[in-house]
């Protein structure tokens, strides 16, 4: 029996349907196998350039993990290896979940964030031009509450339960840098604040109240808030550049930035992190309304950058007519960066053990190449362009040391020889000794006032802590090579050569 003309064309249909939808997943399978293989590649170059020891890197996309990776090592020494569950300091993108835990708080109607945050923190009366000033906790989310910037240099090193607390009183021995709510300034310590607050509310310590409300609900299990919870062999070492490579450094313990920058956690988690934030978790606990909530900028004010607003610990952009929301974490020995785009419900997370801003270019580009998009590979880093300029102007100083050390040897040589014998000061000398002394003076108090000279209300204790280690060798260079300068100034001018007609 033959079929007629219109059976077989829908035959042919049905057959091509079946032939179309068995190729696609291959299709799509070679498409995403080549953007792996893209990632791989790049991220191993960035590496290279950028002296990162260990890079984690996850992408989720749609509800599952599409991508998870190590790259390099979580300690160097010991050629540990990177691996989903080696744990690194977020740094700032830990503010997105002070911000989430402001609005849980709100939500429970035990604060509302048009309140002023002296409801809560009494004390803590700020001024701006002589005059007391209100701050709002939507400011304080937002950083318009004219917090500076440079606040964060008088971070108070302590691992005390009372760290938070001694941390916002630094506040009151600085005014404000602007009127609250009339512009964006980012400062680290609102959120410090804002963790203060997270206190006082829920009669909780912040750590256990993040722990309890925003880590645990959501299965972060191998999360911690702040070092002194960690409790894992999984944490990486942290490095800083200096003398253009690697340096392993243990920074001091800031308990009191808790709520700023030191969220502890590995991939594994962050990927549960990143898919609630686009709200395909199969995790309901948190309501995904809070978490909308959190994303929407505050466009009461000037952005702070091209098309980009601040909301509640999330930076939000329009570019090619998507909305992105991103942030950067920078400790001074980790960095973090965190990208996703809601509408295609993907996120991108990289972690890495080294204060490098490679970590947010890299995690920038990795979002691009996924989305189909060319890259621009030429970075450049400032620290390591710095660490470059120190490395060099520490050979100077050390060799001009050692130059300086060889003459003052001779000069005590030839003293112990009787070959230069000690002289009375005329008036030549006297000058001779002022100037001498005037130019050490002037090169100590050069190097005690130059952080503040180079970055506004800085101190060395800051840049040795944040800076590339090649700085502290090079401050410790000319200190020593300026002692060196000034005995042998010293040894000149009170000895004279022997006259061998004596």
């Amino acid at each position: 029996m033959k079929m007629k003309p219109s059976l077989k064309i829908y035959m042919s249909i049905i057959a091509m349907i079946v032939i179309l939808f068995s190729l696609t997943p291959t299709i799509v399978n070679a498409d995403s196998n080549e953007k792996i293989q893209k990632i791989d590649q790049f991220v191993k170059e960035q590496k290279a350039l950028s002296k990162i020891p260990g890079i984690s890197l996850v992408i989720v996309e749609k509800g599952k993990t599409v991508y998870e990776k190590g790259f390099g090592y979580a300690d160097v020494k010991s050629k540990t290896p990177v691996t989903s569950n080696t744990l690194f300091e977020l740094g700032s993108t830990s503010k997105a979940f002070t911000g989430l835990a402001i609005l849980q708080l709100e939500r429970e109607g035990l604060l509302k964030r048009s309140d002023d945050v002296q409801k809560y923190i009494p004390w803590l009366k700020l001024e701006y031009n002589g005059k007391p000033q209100s701050i709002t906790i939507n400011q304080l989310l937002y950083h318009t509450s004219g917090i500076a910037t440079n606040t964060i240099y008088n971070i108070p090193k302590s691992n005390e339960r009372n760290a938070l607390e001694l941390t916002v009183k630094k506040l009151l021995d600085q005014p404000l840098n602007r009127q609250p709510g009339s512009s964006y300034e980012y400062a680290t310590l609102n959120y410090d604040v804002l963790g203060l607050v997270i206190e006082k509310v829920s009669k909780q310590s912040f750590d256990m109240y993040i722990k309890e409300h925003i880590l645990e609900p959501i299965f972060m299990n191998n999360s911690f808030v702040g070092l002194h919870q960690v409790k894992s062999n999984e944490m990486a070492s942290g490095y800083k550049i200096g003398l253009m490579r690697e340096q392993d450094y243990t920074p001091p313990i800031y308990r009191g930035n808790v709520p700023a920058g030191y969220i502890i956690s590995n991939i594994n988690d962050i990927a549960k992190w990143l898919k609630l934030q686009l709200g395909n978790s199969q995790i309901y606990s948190i309501d995904n309304k809070i978490i909308q909530e959190s994303h929407i900028p505050d466009q009461s004010v000037e952005p702070f950058d091209k098309d980009t607003y601040y909301a509640s610990g999330w930076g939000v952009i329009e570019r090619d007519k998507k909305q992105y929301l991103f942030h950067a974490g920078e400790n001074p020995t980790f960095t973090s960066y965190f990208i996703m785009q809601p509408d295609e419900q993907l996120g991108v997370a990289i972690l890495s053990n080294m204060n490098s801003s490679y970590t947010t270019a890299i995690g920038q580009s990795v979002m691009d190449l996924w989305e189909g998009k060319t890259v621009n590979t030429i970075y450049s880093d400032n620290l390591q362009k710095l660490d470059k300029t120190v490395s060099l102007l520490c050979v100077i100083v050390v060799g001009f040391g050692m130059f300086l050390c060889i003459l003052l040897l001779s000069s005590l040589k030839k003293i112990v020889k009787k070959q230069r014998i000690r002289t009375s000061l005329n008036l030549k000398r006297t000058f001779l000794l002022f100037i001498h002394l005037l130019c050490v003076v002037l090169i100590f108090a050069l190097i005690t006032m130059s952080p503040k000279i180079l970055i506004e209300g800085s101190n060395w204790e800051f840049i040795k802590v944040w800076g590339p280690t090649s700085i502290s060798v090079l401050f410790y260079s000319v200190i020593v090579s300026s002692v060196i300068y000034c005995l042998l100034g010293l040894v000149n001018i009170f000895t004279k050569k022997k006259n061998a007609f004596h």
